[in-house]
């Protein structure tokens, strides 16, 4: 008989995890609080207590063939970087496709997830949800906990001294929804993460003057790369990252500092980071640069004290006629349907193996799905938990013994703070593509190097110097999926499709780049030829 699991939340995380539960002939019921799917990325006016929220321009920060799904990838004319509605209906085709939904019962909260009585032998769980008013209990073989890490706001008001003087208006950047009833306001911006700096953009098309508060600056990057291709898909490859393993931590650090500088100087605008060292996630936005040359914008260092109607910050400089502080100070987590004895949550973070399992259950039954912050897109790192996760269920993958895996979870930790810091925000940070392909050797799909640069050397090096995206976990292994080698030798006209929207007569096959290097080195030889006469 098939194993019941238990997925708790109707997300991105969710949706993938029913999916893979089918996959592996497994019985998942999806209890979602609200009355439809997609989590985070649903946009709704109002803010709703106890789910996520988000502003209605949000847009991806990773590209589409880089986020969508190992073996769905999006359709062609949908655009390299997607409005939050357009990621929606995506979510919703793969849902109809894969008909995800008779598996979710709306509108059910879950109350509690506890150990059976003999948990120790079967590994199951009790599950209590709540549904129009009426409690219900049922017993599940696993438990899928997809209820994301942006729903708690982290708002730290005993750091901002003054506060409580304060006669303008403040709130956390989750209850921030459009610019409209901002106009001609003079607004303080806290934080310098992707939040900030959207809001602080957008708004300071409305306001006065913006500004934005940082304790530590940030590198700011475009979603545009070389030569007008999505950032990500030139940033992860598995090149570059095999680069940023294997030297030195100096050059690895001056090559980031080059590489973010291409764009602009960052120290000019005063957004430099105060340790270049740690890896620490850019922030992407398009507009900010633009918006500080335009002068409504501007940088300010930490918030020392506020006033009624001011804001001092560490350089002594003061801020006079502040109507609006927006806090985009990130968030916290926790499960209050889990035990601490199940899952403690300690200053932000948690002692999960590789994320995922808590290390110290007699049986591996439990998961926690996409609390993790990958230097990458999230969609592909919850999918390849979520099908290891099933496997383990099923038996097909074993957890190390538990001393082991505590051990990972310390080393791990370890190696997160030296090369992300110890920031509240980065306590879920880890490397992408390492961590992509952690999970895939414990699955059994990471791809073989060696073997295809001799059986399909065009796929190889594809693979190895092109972009790392999920269809590579699917050529081979549990799961494979025929078209996988297709989607990746065919992603370039994926991308250039919702772009080529004017016909355009045939290019020379030379680029023009290419003739004027040519015209140039023509032009250095004549140099030196005539001074040689």
């Amino acid at each position: 008989m098939a194993k019941k699991v238990a997925v708790i939340g109707a997300g991105v995380s969710g949706l993938i995890s029913l999916k893979c539960c089918l996959d592996e002939g497994l019985e998942p019921t999806c209890f979602e609080r609200t009355d439809d799917i997609g989590g985070l990325w649903r946009f709704k006016e109002a803010v709703e207590d106890g789910r996520a929220s988000i502003y209605h321009s949000v847009i991806t920060n990773t590209s589409k063939e880089m986020s969508c799904f190992s073996d769905f990838p999006m359709p062609e004319d949908f655009p390299n970087f997607l409005h939050n509605s357009k990621l929606l209906e995506y979510f919703r085709i793969f849902a109809k496709k894969f008909d995800l939904l008779k598996y979710i019962q709306f509108q059910t909260t879950v109350i509690s997830v506890k150990k059976h009585a003999d948990f120790a032998s079967s590994g199951q769980w009790e599950v209590s949800v709540q549904s129009n008013g009426k409690e219900q209990h049922a017993v599940f073989d696993a438990v899928m906990v997809c209820s994301g890490h942006h729903i708690q706001p982290h708002l730290p008001l005993k750091s901002f001294p003054g506060i409580e003087k304060f006669k303008g208006q403040y709130f956390h950047s989750r209850q921030y929804k459009h610019p409209d009833g901002f106009e001609g306001k003079r607004i303080l911006v806290v934080g310098i993460g992707n939040s900030a700096t959207d809001i602080a953009s957008e708004l300071s098309k409305k306001a006065s003057q913006v500004f934005i508060s940082t304790r530590h600056g940030a590198w700011v990057m475009s979603r545009i790369s070389e030569d007008g291709y999505p950032w990500d898909m030139v940033f992860h490859t598995r090149f570059s990252s095999m680069l940023r393993n294997v030297l030195p931590r100096t050059v690895v650090k001056w090559m980031m500092e080059k590489q973010m500088n291409r764009w602009f100087n960052h120290e000019n605008y005063g957004l430099v980071p105060q340790n270049k060292y740690l890896m620490k996630e850019p922030a992407l936005n398009d507009d900010l640069p633009s918006r500080l040359l335009y002068g409504v914008v501007k940088v300010k260092t930490r918030v020392t004290e506020l006033t009624e109607t001011a804001a001092v910050f560490e350089d002594g400089t003061v801020e006079e006629d502040i109507d609006v502080i927006v806090f985009a100070t990130g968030y916290t987590f926790s499960f209050p349907f889990l035990e601490d004895s199940l899952v403690k949550v300690e200053n932000n973070s948690v002692s999960l193996y590789k994320f995922m399992f808590p290390p110290h259950l007699e049986k591996p039954t439990l998961a926690c799905m996409g609390l993790i912050q990958p230097l990458g897109s999230i969609f592909p790192t919850v999918e390849l938990q979520a099908r290891w996760a099933t496997r383990v269920f099923k038996g097909l993958c074993i957890l190390p013994s538990e001393t082991t895996m505590k051990m990972d979870i310390v080393k791990r930790n370890e190696k997160r703070i030296y090369l992300f810091g110890k920031s509240q925000s980065q306590t879920l940070q880890t490397n992408y593509i390492d961590y992509l392909d952690e999970l895939a050797l414990e699955i059994g799909v990471k791809p073989d190097f060696i073997s295809l640069f001799f059986k399909d050397p065009t796929l190889a090096v594809k693979l190895y110097f092109g972009p790392c995206n999920s269809y590579q976990y699917r050529l081979v292994g549990p799961g494979q999926w025929e078209g996988a080698r297709n989607a990746i030798l065919t992603q370039k006209q994926r991308i250039l499709k919702p772009l080529k929207t004017r016909t355009l007569k045939p290019s020379s096959n030379i680029p023009a780049s290419l003739l004027l290097k040519i015209l140039g080195l023509f032009a250095l030889v004549l140099a030196i030829f005539s001074q040689l006469q």
